[in-house]
Parts: C-alpha cells; sequence; structure tokens
C-alpha cells in the first residue's frame, strides 16, 4: 500500500487556510484527504465545535501529554498551547491517507524534520489591507490583538520561502483551485504511481 502524503498549510492569521481547506473537504473535491485537527488550550470561539475544529482541554492535561510524548510537535502561540498527535497523523499515513495540517512555520519546521512523506504549502494575503480587513470581519478578536496579529504577521510571512508551494488567497474559488493542482500532481508523481500501481505495473511488463 503507498503511503499519504502530509500536506503542511502555514499563513498569516487571517488569510483564509481554514476556510480554503473547509471549502476543499466540503466540495469533496478530491477523495482520499482529511484534515488533522490539533488540540489546543485556548478558549473556544462561537461556533466552533470540540473534536470538529479542536480538541479543546486544559492546560495541565496539555503538559501532561507533553511529558506522555503525545505530541509530534507542539508550540505556545499568543500564550495558549498548540500541539498535533502524533498518532493520528501515522495512522492516516500507514493507511494511505492525505493529510492537511495547519500549522505555523515553526511547527513546520519541526515535522519536516519527522515526516519525510510532506509538503508544504504557504498562503499569502493579496495585501496587508486586505489582511487588516478580514481579521476585523472575523468579529473573534478585540482591536489590541488584532493589531498584534498584524505585527506578527510580517514575521510569520518572512518563511514564505523556506515552502514548497505559495498561493495567493485573494479570490478563494482561484486558491481551491491552486490547491487542488498541487494535490493531483503530487499523486501523479513517478514515486506514487510506482507505489500506488505497482501490481498493474507489473503485470504490463510481464512477457
Amino acid at each position: 500500500m503507498h503511503k499519504g502524503t502530509l500536506f503542511i498549510i502555514s499563513a498569516a492569521s487571517g488569510t483564509g487556510k481554514s476556510t480554503l481547506i473547509q471549502q476543499m473537504l466540503k466540495k469533496n473535491i478530491l477523495d482520499n484527504i482529511t484534515i488533522s485537527i490539533s488540540y489546543t488550550t485556548r478558549l473556544r470561539r462561537k461556533g466552533e465545535r470540540n473534536g470538529k475544529d479542536y480538541y479543546f482541554i486544559s492546560k495541565n492535561k496539555f503538559k501532561n501529554m507533553i511529558k506522555k510524548g503525545f505530541f509530534l510537535e507542539h508550540a505556545k502561540i499568543f500564550n495558549n498551547y498548540y500541539g498535533t498527535s502524533k498518532l493520528m497523523i501515522e495512522k492516516f499515513l500507514l493507511l494511505g491517507v492525505d493529510i492537511f495540517l495547519i500549522i505555523n512555520w515553526e511547527g513546520a519546521q519541526n515535522i519536516r524534520s519527522k515526516i519525510t512523506n510532506s509538503k508544504s504549502i504557504f498562503l499569502l494575503p493579496p495585501s496587508k489591507q486586505e489582511l487588516y480587513r478580514r481579521l476585523q470581519n472575523r468579529g473573534q478578536d478585540s482591536d489590541f490583538i488584532i493589531q498584534k496579529r498584524m505585527k506578527t504577521a510580517v514575521s510569520e510571512i518572512s518563511h514564505y520561502h523556506e515552502y514548497d508551494y505559495v498561493i495567493v488567497n485573494n479570490k478563494l474559488k482561484t486558491a481551491l483551485f491552486d490547491l487542488t493542482n498541487i494535490i493531483f500532481a503530487n499523486r501523479l508523481r513517478l514515486s506514487y504511481q510506482k507505489r500506488k500501481n505497482f501490481d498493474l505495473i507489473k503485470k504490463l511488463l510481464k512477457y
């Protein structure tokens, strides 16, 4: 059985990475693909569901899970912890399922050294003005937090060159098209097709 690919998705807060992935999964554009649900200690926002958007847990429980080696990677962002389940990622990849993992650049650096079968994608906003507008329209953060996120965005965006692909998320439809093509292209790679169609190729080459 061929192994799945881990698709690392990073972007500054407000760029629209979660919306983009949710739209792809909702429209069923691709089969055999899922999203990794992270663990976090931050408070649940309006409309978010436990086990669907995140696994919301206490800081004490999170720290105990760190000690037990539960996480593939974890980080502290804006005074809250975020982590990725090692078992969940390994299970899906072994089953041949591709996985989206939404994570910041620091987590991406950590993951690349542990999961060789991965591709990384960075999303850019079309402008700083549009990024600010999207953060405001979310209605999730105070003006102070929005300003803090805008300052952090410059540092985050500076790491775009570390990624395999870059998508400018100007229009959702176009960004969705670009992301879909990246995954399709990855599935057409020689190494992927050799594993997936091993039996077929063996039969075709037999005299």
